[in-house]
């Protein structure tokens, strides 16, 4: 066969040509001279195993990396440098292999952001919009549910519809199937013909044969970077098209199966929980059992329950032991070993090497007297590396670094350097390749005839044919059948799924998110409640003890130093919010005291007035675009960025007044100062500051752009986000409100002393906090931090009416700060294993 095969024949010009490609990282070149046309109205399938190249080669025409040499031609012009935003407005549109969904933003927010405001409307009306594109691929979650509690199933179909959503000219594929189920696959098929037939260029990368017999018009065969030829699929036998993947014959697939258990293993009596009822099997040691069944019918609860992720009751005994899974820790202790579906996620430290993944769950063979043995460890993982064929250059290469496929024999190195008696493996070849599956088969196996039990979760029949000794088919959350022998067929599996007749006991639902109601707003809103809560209570009991905590001077006074904190507080959140933090708001607030210090005196004009909040106001957006500059334009982290200029500010401060100096104009206090009533007007204009903030953050592109960058900046630049731009952006922003807070400081003070805002920095940082904002970005409410400002306001008047210390006004904020952790922190985990 000449491995250079004619591609099938079209009368269109190619839209889109790749011409003389190569892409290097350091000494591995993941691609050499490319060159490939992709013609519209065509299905043009990409084939290779993992570490070929094809992921790469497709960042590059979407734009999310830039090639060492060559260039992309789009309709007739050479582009050697696309960026995410160029790409998409060329319509180059592409479903990643893992998601590219923000997991803090919901699922209307992410298609915000990946879709061009010419193509949707607006934020107000996303919802039914949402739910139309959505149902094209069959998926039926709300639009208001966070990406992140959602299963990869999910995420997936949310991602082909996302892609579908555009004007495309160009329709990238990146292994779409998956994680899906056959009928969302013949769905998916569907539509990709559908958009082919309108003209569409459609780009189709899987591991799956038949689909791209199903699928394709043509191939291209990638291996080691390099195109190996374009042909007709429907020319080619299996065999052909795995020797050209592989560059050799890969034989046998499926290695024989094992002579039947040798010992007792895995032992389960009348397991249960919401997501499946009064399961019982066994699993012998030296025996690999497969589960099988339609997705969302409790088998992948099932498996995480014995992987001490989900709660169950019920027996589970291993080796004889009855265990007691409460955590993955008592599963790991117990010497269970669980291969997540959800390598990215779940399944590997993407900035760390290969050595350090794999030995994670093994460091007891390292160990030696408390220090770890690198020689053994390095020796170990490396023999490990090299019986998985982990193509990389060596072990200390990080993970994020490879392919999909080699991420997951890195996951199974992990699992069986760890020795251990029971291996849980969640769908272990999804979107590997050939050869690399028959690796990983051959794996298992020897990890069985070992004395290891194994237990393999598959939606793909044929794999469980192959591979497992016992097959068990669950439905509805119940085991319906249990083949073994001869009798492990994919006809046989199959008969059973459909024929099954029981019912579900449990009313809960499975894997995905029901679409009449939007979920987790109680969730989202309980910081607010909560603070609200406490602030009442403490209020209650000091009024108590002293009628006057309730009277007007006290509230006034605790609204006014609520003000200047909830500005600080407000601005501190934004930069949280991208994952960062700001140390210098403190230093920030006492320079603006001084600057108005010298403007705002008795007599002061008009001009001299202006003059002062002009300076000011330039003064905290240098501050602000020094801190930005620092962190994404010369790589400092937030902490030593925002350290240096708090340190720069405070040091300017204490020059323009070494002493307490230069008196404010009573008149402009009175200003600043001016109440209607209890309620001070500058409360007012931060309580509307803030609900402007939150419609800014929820609804306009710009806020949406904010919380992604602090959610996942790798997957924020992937649609097309500027996420340098929008950091420093968040933090000018912070310094602005931190500005706003000095102006009320003034009116508290109304004297230049420099050392009076340092305090400020850690309060900011508090409040956050306790308004329940993520720490590592992504997620927040103002309204929230606006009342965190106020709860730290009444405790510190509340110390001060009971003659407490100060030593109890620090016990009481941090009691607070616990206590709100504590309990954010565990609705959170609560929430997360419900989405399970």
């Amino acid at each position: 066969m000449n491995e250079r095969s004619t591609s099938t024949a079209t009368l269109t010009e190619p839209y889109l040509q790749v011409r003389g490609i190569g892409m290097t990282f350091g000494a591995v070149t993941a691609l050499s001279g490319v060159d490939i046309d992709i013609r519209p109205g065509q299905v043009h399938a990409l084939l290779g195993e993992n570490g070929a190249g094809k992921s790469t080669l497709m960042s590059i025409i979407s734009g999310t990396q830039t090639p060492t040499s060559g260039s992309v031609v789009v309709d007739g012009v050479a582009r050697t440098g696309l960026t995410p935003t160029d790409a998409l407005a060329l319509g180059i549109s592409i479903v990643h292999q893992t998601p590219a969904l923000l997991p803090d933003l919901t699922v209307s927010e992410n298609l915000v952001l990946a879709i061009p405001r010419n193509l949707r409307p607006s934020v107000f009306e996303m919802g039914p919009w949402v739910t139309e594109k959505l149902a094209v691929v069959g998926c039926t979650v709300h639009p208001d549910t966070k990406c992140g509690d959602l299963p990869i199933a999910e995420r997936q179909l949310i991602e082909i519809a996302k892609a579908l959503a555009t004007e495309t000219k160009v329709l990238i594929l990146d292994e779409p199937t998956a994680p899906l189920v056959q009928d969302k696959v013949d769905l998916l098929f569907e539509r990709v013909r559908r958009v082919a037939a309108a003209g569409v260029a459609v780009v189709y990368i899987t591991h799956r044969i038949p689909e791209v017999r199903e699928l394709a018009d043509t191939m291209t065969i990638l291996r080691d970077g390099r195109v190996r030829g374009s042909y007709d699929p429907q020319t080619l036998t299996d065999d052909d098209i795995i020797t050209l993947i592989a560059g050799r014959n890969v034989d046998a697939v499926f290695p024989p199966k094992g002579t039947g258990p040798t010992a007792e293993g895995l032992v389960v009596e009348h397991l249960s929980s919401p997501d499946f009822e009064d399961i019982s099997f066994t699993v012998g040691a030296g025996e690999i059992v497969g589960l099988a069944g339609v997705a969302g019918n409790g088998q992948v609860a099932l498996l995480r329950a014995l992987a001490g992720l989900n709660e169950s009751t019920g027996i589970v005994r291993l080796g004889g032991e009855q265990l007691a899974l409460k955590s993955s820790a008592d599963a790991h202790r117990a010497g269970i070993a669980f291969m997540p579906a959800d390598r990215a996620g779940e399944g590997v430290l993407p900035d760390f090497s290969i050595r350090e993944n794999s030995a994670l769950g093994a460091f007891g063979r390292f160990v030696s007297h408390g220090i770890i043995d690198k020689n053994r460890e390095s020796r170990l993982t490396t023999a490990m590396s090299t019986a998985l064929t982990v193509k990389a250059p060596s072990v200390e290469t990080p993970v994020g670094n490879l392919s999909g496929g080699n991420q997951q024999k890195v996951v199974l190195a992990r699992a069986l350097l760890a020795e251990p008696t029971l291996v849980l493996a969640e769908e272990p070849t999804q979107g590997v390749d050939a050869g690399a599956r028959a690796e990983i088969y051959l794996q298992l196996r020897a990890a069985a005839d070992a004395g290891m039990a194994i237990v393999v979760l598959s939606s793909d029949a044929v794999e469980l044919e192959g591979l497992c000794d016992r097959v068990l088919v669950v439905s509805r959350g119940a085991v319906v059948e249990s083949l073994s022998d001869e009798a492990v067929t994919e006809h046989n599996m199959m008969q059973a799924m459909v024929s099954a007749t029981g019912h579900r006991k449990s009313t809960t639902a499975t894997g995905t998110t029901p679409a009449d109601g939007p979920p987790n707003r109680l969730l989202r809103s309980l910081p607010a409640y909560t603070l609200l809560g406490a602030i009442v209570l403490l209020s209650l009991i000091a009024t108590t003890q002293n009628a006057r905590f309730l009277g007007e001077a006290n509230l006034v006074s605790v609204l006014l130093t609520t003000t200047a904190l909830g500005f600080i507080a407000l601005g501190q959140m934004l930069v949280v919010m991208t994952g960062g933090i700001d140390l210098s708001v403190g230093p920030l607030t006492g320079l603006v005291l001084v600057i108005m210090s010298f403007f705002w005196f008795d007599g002061a004009s008009v001009a001299s007035l202006l003059s002062g909040v002009a300076i000011a106001v330039v003064a905290a957006v240098i501050v602000g675009a020094v801190n930005g500059g620092l962190i994404r334009g010369l790589g400092f982290t937030a902490v030593a960025a925002t350290l240096v200029t708090y340190i720069g500010i405070q040091g300017i401060s204490l020059l323009l007044r070494p002493e307490i100096d230069g008196y404010v104009d009573f008149a402009i206090l009175d200003v600043i100062n001016y109440s209607v009533g209890p309620v001070p007007v500058a409360f007012v204009v931060a309580v509307l500051a803030a609900v402007a903030l939150g419609v800014v953050l929820r609804f306009a592109r710009p806020g949406i752009a904010l919380r992604a960058s602090g959610s996942n900046s790798a997957i924020a630049e992937k649609v097309g986000v500027r996420t340098g731009l929008t950091v420093t952006a968040a933090y000018i922003g912070c310094s602005l409100m931190t500005m706003l807070g000095g102006v009320m400081l003034v009116g508290q003070v109304g004297v230049g002393d420099p050392n009076q805002g340092i305090g400020f920095t850690l309060s900011a940082i508090t409040a956050v906090v306790v308004a329940g904002t993520l720490l590592r970005g992504g997620s927040g409410s103002p309204i929230a931090v606006l009342l965190g400002a106020l709860l730290l306001q009444v405790i510190l008047a509340l110390a001060n009416f009971l003659r407490l210390g100060t030593a109890w006004q620090y016990w009481l904020q941090g009691a607070i700060v616990i206590a709100a952790a504590v309990l954010y922190i565990g609705l959170q985990q609560r929430n997360s294993v419900r989405k399970r």
